[in-house]
């Protein structure tokens, strides 16, 4: 799936084409990625009706203008005097109530970037504040307890060590939070998180390893203490979803 389209899906846009929105209803990778877009929207738009937006730095529009391959330049409604403080344009402030005869720019396409980089644009100019702020240093929903952790030892061939923790928020939601560092990272394929029967005799597919960290929301059907083992996999891009066989580190989720 398109990375906007997936952002634009979890604000609660209709965007893309009915053939996307029933790609994403059936795959269980992108339906997981939007899931996490969607919870990081509930905790940004929970913090805004705690309070008052906070306006961000006059800096703040030109690092996102510059992301998402804006016009760095100001946008300023008709009716507003001409020495006006520079401002962000109205439609990338949710506060902002756009007149008929406002100057509006034009809509500008956005290049292609991943989705997060897309996310943390929007948070910048102010569609997602607060709770998302607190996510983005600490790495957890703020209200989030954690039910179990896992050490995640190396497996032959792999000079590797990682950590995983289940959250488990006020509402029911599930997140595992994975850590993995590698002694040398290997920049071909990718890295990918499941869960595992003890007995390795089932798997479940939570989706693609960017970086070192990333949290993954489980389905509400998935019994973790059916599938309790965390494993993250290397993957060869050769375009089948299933487990490779090589598995970097592994550990069992524990109290």
């Amino acid at each position: 799936m398109d990375d906007d389209v997936l952002a634009l899906l979890a604000l609660g846009e209709e965007a893309g084409s009915a053939d996307e929105r029933a790609h994403v209803a059936s795959c269980d990778r992108c339906a997981h990625e939007l899931t996490h877009l969607r919870e990081l929207v509930a905790v940004a738009r929970a913090a805004q009706a705690d309070g008052p937006l906070v306006a961000p730095a006059a800096h703040v529009w030109d690092r996102v203008a510059d992301e998402l391959g804006l016009d760095p330049a100001p946008v300023a409604l008709a009716d507003g005097p001409a020495d006006a403080a520079p401002t962000a344009p109205a439609a990338a402030r949710p506060d902002a109530t756009v007149s008929t005869d406002a100057r509006v720019a034009p809509v500008v396409p956005l290049r292609p970037r991943r989705r997060w980089a897309w996310v943390a644009g929007a948070a910048a100019a102010g569609l997602l504040v607060g709770g998302l702020g607190t996510w983005w240093v600490t790495g957890r929903t703020p209200d989030a307890t954690v039910v179990a952790r896992a050490t995640l030892d190396a497996l032959p061939g792999w000079d590797a060590e990682g950590s995983a923790a289940l959250e488990t928020t006020a509402d029911g939601t599930r997140v595992l939070v994975v850590d993995v560092e590698e002694a040398e990272a290997r920049t071909d394929g990718y890295r990918e998180v499941w869960l595992l029967r003890p007995d390795v005799s089932g798997l479940v597919s939570l989706g693609p390893l960017t970086g070192t960290s990333g949290r993954f929301p489980l389905p509400d059907d998935l019994d973790v203490d059916e599938f309790p083992v965390v494993d993250v996999s290397a993957e060869p891009l050769d375009g089948d979803p299933a487990h490779s066989g090589d598995s970097v580190v592994r550990g069992t989720l524990g109290t």
